[in-house]
């Protein structure tokens, strides 16, 4: 029984050999005849290239022939287990958090920026309303008001817009430290580590921007309690001229 195994493997060996040696004949004489036809119909440069593509074209075909006949096509795949399939998924998600957590940062620090800025843009108006105060026409006076209202209508749009994206990048925050927390729990520390890396930069980022943010509704805070006073000492005086005038008018 063993001898007959034997006698079939040498017989298929035989007969891939023989198809192998059949295919390469077959290159071969194609390999000629075009040849033939290109030298005789092509000018000298033309036949040339054609023959180089015509050889490199045959050689290939002879090769990989010969080589898919004789040798058996192997692949090998990877054994892989659930603890490196959940560690390389850890580490997707907490690639994909940090990409969240940055966007949303990005977001946030320009919103605030740009809150930021409303509002000196509306402490200097008012500053500049309060130093006019006793110059300035009823025209005027309500000229600049109308700027005043519209400049705290942008800064009423402002901070909601910084509402809104910091509601994200919180969101973003516990995203990234759940992701952090499962990737080292899988035993993917180096994700672990740069996602709390990028945790804590973000927070930094945020953190500068905010402080700028306090410093200017600071002074927002102190301009309008000195326009508050302001504004009382003027109507006093305007009243008190008033009441002058009439008791002028009573004297006389």
């Amino acid at each position: 029984m063993l001898c007959l195994c034997y006698c079939g493997t040498d017989f298929l060996l035989l007969l891939t050999n023989m198809a192998a040696l059949r295919r390469s004949i077959a290159c071969l004489n194609f390999f000629r005849s075009t040849a033939a036809s290109v030298l005789s119909r092509k000018p000298l440069r033309h036949r040339l290239m054609r023959l180089r593509d015509v050889t490199r074209t045959s050689l290939v075909s002879l090769s990989v022939g010969s080589g898919l006949s004789a040798v058996p096509f192997m692949q090998q795949v990877e054994n892989l287990s659930h603890e490196s399939l959940i560690r390389s998924a850890s580490s997707m998600v907490t690639d994909s958090a940090n990409t969240y957590l940055s966007q949303t940062t990005q977001a946030l620090v320009d919103s605030i920026t740009q809150y930021s800025k409303a509002l000196h843009t509306l402490i200097s108006l008012q500053r500049r309303y309060l130093a006019s105060l006793e110059k300035l026409s009823t025209a005027e006076e309500d000229a600049i008001w109308q700027v005043i209202i519209a400049q705290r209508v942008e800064v009423g749009d402002r901070l909601d817009e910084c509402n809104r994206f910091e509601s994200n990048w919180i969101n973003a925050v516990n995203l990234c430290e759940m992701a952090a927390e499962a990737a080292y729990n899988t035993g993917a520390e180096h994700a672990s580590v740069t996602a709390k890396t990028n945790l804590q930069v973000a927070k930094v980022q945020v953190e500068e921007v905010r402080q700028i943010s306090v410093d200017a509704e600071r002074k927002l805070t102190e301009t309008q309690a000195e326009e508050i006073q302001r504004m009382a000492e003027y109507a006093f005086i305007e009243s008190g001229s008033d009441d002058v005038h009439e008791a002028y008018l009573r004297e006389d």
